[in-house]
């Protein structure tokens, strides 16, 4: 013995698994009793697990400043790369080159840019099946993942790159809560994304170096591979033309598909069909896979066949996209084909969809779902489809070549009404999934009293979304082309439903709100109307335009109650509300959301009633009604934890976490820190508990917003750890992109250093924060943010420099009507006027 103390960081536990076993024994008790018990007991266990927290965690952690760093992806590294064509063959050369070109890069500095590899030629000269061959045999150097996408640069409407960055996005782990903004917001975010990772990205069939310029990161462990028609000429690529087979490769090729002894038993007629169709592997690939399933055609036979079809084609008008030889081999595929299967192909070309699942096939013919499948595996025994891999769901998704896209289109004519018909099929099977993602996800946006959502169903409908996204927006657009304005608005309402609940894709969402308005409109229905004009309310709130939201919510209302619908009634009523507060017009925002929660309970539907009385205990929170705010919020806990909705109960526990915050700062105010204290480690608990929760389900902004609501708590014995809190907080809506979100937590850093005595570094933080809330157009925050920067200057005791933001704030305040906030802002000049004089 020394009589040293022992170090307390050397002998701790390891601060996540001390903390966490704490508070995973104070959530089981607490659970486990079911609130089944006296108000005060309640109380008694709450402190009681608090405690217990609070001393673990302060005995664990380090309070030391830790590298902030953004948050983790998903533990599975994602791998989107189509599958290799079965019977790929030849490019032995190619491949060994582009491995050269690979290997001189690995031994290159660690600050070069990101090997960019563009292979360009004509359509059908087997661009796609080397990029896919070539990105499995180097996979094992990319550990972080591959990530595809097919760009369709030979169509009429080519992938936007913010569409790619914003699939890739999710891929990595990325929740877009909020709206990332445009294509340079969404560059940042996959720039921060992909530092420090080792990414394989494929970009099949390139429009121009536009679409692929923003797509390519910094980072100098990832690689690019782009295919496209023409060359794409960026800066530092290695472009390779692929040209089209020789002789001998064409025949290899052939001879894999139809068999050595057919080939070798009249290697003339084998040297014909490669020589009719130019040598190209796509025309080859039709023709071997038609003799693949013609085992009493001749090498012969197939050479006739296709060199009369040359002739015939020769006649006619060529599309200029497509060329003659693909044309011709598609066609002696085509003309092999059942009627069946040629409807099946005519019908799919007019699909707009990059890719469908396989069920479509059945709706398109008016079939089984098993049936349409089998017709859809012939057309890719007969080379006219393909497989572009497995979604999120699990669900194997199939898409046609652009060269075979054309040709089938050119024909798509002849399919006259049935062709309608069957597209509408398609829309309503896709109408009946969005709805049943959109009820799994969020049923209580359906019907009131909704039914109890499950985490498992929670997440099946995420992915489903995330997987059909591109092609239910291209359903919605098709709909819409035709007129068909019911379904318009049915898949619009379902789209706009899911996008609420995950906060995610807003241009989209914006995007098919209004076309959605539109359709329902055009339907003369008065109710879809005003539920369309609801949602659109509810996505230009969230982009901050509020005025617009506020006027649609207000024509909702009118018609919801001219319709006697008064649930509906009740959900605009909300909505205003929480528009005029997010505006700062708190006591116009009060009697709207008090008026919405009487609508509720009127219909007996407590999950919204407790969702409005959480929104409407915010506001007291605002107004500085801590004691209000948490009867309001316990009656809404007991709501959520009763029926078990964990993602609601999650929320107000946060809600519920900031009001014993604000509460014990008044009791350390009033002189009363044995209390306090008390009330701040309940705090902490309540925020720990919904972090948790979020963490859990992966909800990466929820959980950023308890911990910034942790770095608010304001315990004077807990100043450093809080500003830890709300920096990581920082660097979560950082990388998911929520510019709005971190402007926010500007502000609580600014609070945070204010309380530290830090009063320059403070400033630094809140100007940030105004510079960013008037970029952002939001003068609410603005003027809070200002209002603040007057408090820290008046604490620190700086009662003149404490003037101009505060006049600054309450100039803002004037032009709002915000009288709340003018009287908190005359109240801190006054006493920074008083003690100056």
């Amino acid at each position: 013995m020394t009589g040293k103390l022992p170090d307390r960081r050397r002998r701790r536990w390891p601060a996540p698994v001390a903390a966490g076993l704490a508070a995973g024994a104070a959530s089981v008790l607490a659970a486990s009793l079911e609130w089944e018990i006296p108000p005060m007991a309640k109380v008694g266990v709450t402190m009681a697990a608090a405690v217990l927290v609070g001393l673990t965690t302060w005995a664990t952690t380090d309070v030391r400043p830790r590298p902030r760093a953004r948050p983790e992806p998903g533990t599975l590294a994602p791998d989107h790369w189509p599958p290799v064509p079965e019977h790929f063959t030849g490019r032995e050369e190619t491949l060994a080159e582009l491995h050269r070109v690979f290997d001189g890069r690995r031994r290159s500095s660690d600050v070069s840019p990101p090997l960019v590899i563009s292979v360009y030629g004509r359509g059908g000269v087997g661009k796609s099946a080397l990029m896919t061959r070539f990105g499995q045999e180097v996979a094992a150097r990319f550990p972080d993942g591959r990530l595809y996408a097919d760009l369709r640069g030979g169509v009429d409407a080519p992938v936007r790159p913010e569409e790619v960055l914003i699939g890739f996005l999710r891929a990595l782990g990325v929740r877009l809560t909020t709206d990332p903004g445009g294509l340079e917001e969404l560059g940042k975010l996959w720039l921060t994304w992909t530092k420090g990772r080792r990414i394989l990205i494929g970009l099949d069939n390139a429009h121009d170096s536009a679409q692929i310029a923003p797509l390519i990161p910094a980072e100098p462990g990832c690689a690019v591979l782009v295919t496209s028609r023409a060359p794409l000429y960026l800066y530092g690529t290695y472009d390779k033309k692929l040209v089209e087979f020789t002789e001998a490769q064409g025949i290899q090729l052939l001879a894999r598909l139809a068999g050595d002894d057919r080939v070798a038993a009249d290697l003339d007629a084998a040297r014909q069909i490669v020589r009719l169709c130019d040598n190209l592997p796509l025309a080859i690939n039709i023709c071997g896979g038609r003799l693949a399933t013609r085992e009493q055609w001749t090498m012969r036979d197939m050479a006739d066949r296709l060199a009369d079809t040359r002739r015939i084609l020769d006649n006619l008008q060529v599309a200029p996209t497509v060329d003659k030889s693909v044309r011709a081999s598609v066609q002696l595929s085509y003309d092999d084909c059942t009627g069946m299967q040629r409807r099946l192909l005519r019908l799919l070309s007019s699909l707009t969809a990059p890719d469908v699942p396989g069920w479509v096939a059945g709706e398109l013919l008016d079939i089984s779902g098993l049936d349409g499948a089998d017709q859809l595996e012939a057309l890719i025994d007969a080379q006219l489809a393909e497989c572009s891999g497995t979604d999120q769901t699990g669900a194997m998704r199939y898409r046609l070549h652009d060269l075979v896209r054309v040709f089938a289109a050119e024909l798509a004519e002849q399919d006259g009404d049935r062709r309608r018909a069957a597209i509408e099929r398609v829309l309503s099977g896709y109408r009946r999934r969005a709805e049943e993602a959109a009820q799994n996800r969020w049923p209580q946006d359906w019907s009131r009293g909704g039914r109890r959502s499950t985490m498992d169903g929670e997440v099946r409908a995420a992915d489903w979304l995330n997987a059909e996204r591109l092609a239910l927006l291209s359903m919605i657009n098709l709909a819409h082309q035709l007129r068909l304005w019911e379904l318009t608005w049915g898949l619009a309402r379902a789209f706009c439903s899911l996008c609420h609940s995950l906060r995610a894709y807003w241009a989209d969402w914006a995007a098919v709100a209004e076309l959605g308005h539109e359709a329902a409109e055009q339907t003369g229905d008065r109710r879809a109307l005003a539920i369309a004009l609801l949602d659109a309310a509810a996505v230009h709130g969230g982009l901050g335009l509020r005025r617009r939201a506020q006027e649609e919510a207000k024509r909702a209302l009118v018609l919801f109650t001219d319709l006697g619908e008064s649930w509906w009634a009740a959900r605009a009523r909300r909505t205003i509300g929480m528009t005029l507060f997010s505006d700062g017009h708190l006591d116009r925002a009060q009697d709207f959301l008090i008026d919405a929660i009487a609508g509720f309970r009127a219909e007996e539907d407590l999950w919204w009633m407790a969702r409005t009385q959480r929104n409407l205990a915010e506001l007291r929170l605002a107004e500085r009604k801590p004691e209000e705010a948490r009867e309001l919020l316990e009656y809404a806990l007991e709501v959520f934890e009763r029926d078990g909705n964990r993602y609601s109960e999650a929320q107000t526990l946060r809600a519920y976490g900031e009001v014993l915050a604000a509460q014990a700062r008044g009791e350390h105010r009033a002189g009363e820190h044995r209390q306090a204290a008390v009330q701040f480690t309940r705090a902490g608990f309540s925020l720990d508990r919904a972090a948790e929760m979020f963490r859990q389900r992966g909800e990466l902004w929820e959980e950023a917003r308890c911990l910034r609501a942790a770095g608010e708590v304001g315990d004077p014995d807990n100043g450093l750890r809080e500003l830890e809190y709300v920096r990581r907080a920082e660097d979560i809506l950082a990388a998911l992109g929520d510019s709005w979100g971190v402007a926010r937590t500007a502000v609580s850093a600014g609070r945070a250093l204010a309380r530290l005595g830090r009063t320059e570094e403070s400033e630094l933080e809140l100007r940030r924060a105004v510079a960013a809330f008037e970029e952002l157009e939001d003068r609410w925050w603005m003027a809070l943010s200002l209002r603040y920067l007057g408090e820290a200057h008046l604490d620190a005791g700086g009662r003149t420099a404490a003037v101009e933001p505060l006049e600054q704030a309450r100039a803002i305040y004037r032009s709002l009507g915000n009288e709340a906030g003018m009287r908190r802002t005359l109240e801190l000049l006054r006493r920074a006027r008083a003690e100056a004089s």
